[in-house]
């Protein structure tokens, strides 16, 4: 596996407050053809760090640290240089695509400002390479000329995920991205996402709250307790011997089949100790 993004010590906190580390010394790797899980509950800096990656955090916030992206600290280049990585060589895919899809443009159109943006393409060949997006990812590519909100909540996250790989990122970020979907179809998702990810070649960090999804799809995975790592490993490491307080009390939330809690009771002391 060649590794391809190295983040060492990344720091994120409001610029009025410099004291409040909402993402505190995360240092992580990933290689490509992995898909790395950063699991946490929500406020744990999950998103935080994947937007700090794209350098589109918000200028109420500060970062600091490194991005090393193909042996290049990215974490240094100005918005204009970002917008060449951005896209072209790490796609991102958000939690909610209503929200991230413009609905007065058909989805054919917005499928296609990447690759007129990053590739050049124009025409014939770009239409052709839409539609094979567009079939890439599952729907009919007469569907190009539909608006989102003609489209159901699975299909749109289709949408996006075509999007996202448009320029065949070799980088992948999916910050949680089937929250919204029903059971069916968050399954569907899950594995379209893994056929991609291994037919490219991608790294994928894939951030989630849900346990479940973890074992669906990761290779690696990352804890994250108020915006510090807390515990990395394999997937079976994580899941069927886990180290940390936290990442005990996650697991101990995840029911079974039958909805019964099945793991062992665990010493919740550490976690009532962190919250007083």
């Amino acid at each position: 596996m060649t590794e391809i993004l190295n983040i060492q010590h990344l720091n994120v906190s409001p610029k009025n407050d410099v004291t409040r580390m909402l993402v505190n010394h995360a240092s992580f790797t990933l290689s490509t053809g992995k898909t790395t899980c950063i699991v946490g509950e929500s406020g744990s800096g999950k998103s935080l760090t994947a937007l700090t990656i794209m350098g589109l955090l918000s200028k109420q916030l500060q970062a600091s640290g490194h991005v090393i992206f193909q042996g290049q600290d990215i974490s240094k280049l100005d918005d204009k240089a970002m917008q060449k990585v951005r896209g072209a060589k790490i796609g991102m895919i958000f939690q909610e695509p209503m929200t991230s899809l413009n609905p007065v443009l058909t989805v054919g159109y917005q499928i296609g400002e990447p690759l007129t943006a990053h590739l050049g393409l124009k025409g014939t060949t770009l239409k052709n390479r839409i539609s094979a997006l567009l079939q890439q990812v599952g729907i009919p590519p007469e569907r190009a000329d539909s608006y989102p909100d003609e489209l159901s909540g699975g299909q749109r996250q289709r949408v996006m995920i075509a999007m996202s790989i448009a320029c065949e990122p070799a980088l992948l970020i999916a910050d949680e991205p089937t929250t919204a979907l029903d059971v069916t179809v968050q399954a569907q998702v899950l594995k379209l996402l893994n056929e991609l990810k291994t037919r490219m070649n991608m790294a994928m960090l894939f951030i989630t709250h849900d346990f479940g999804v973890v074992a669906d799809i990761a290779d690696d995975v990352i804890v994250m307790f108020r915006g510090e790592i807390v515990e990395t490993g394999t997937c079976e490491q994580v899941l069927h011997h886990p180290q940390h307080p936290y990442t005990k009390a996650l697991l101990a939330c995840v029911p079974d089949a039958e909805g019964l809690k099945t793991l062992k009771p665990i010493d919740y002391a550490w976690l009532k100790e962190v919250a007083a």
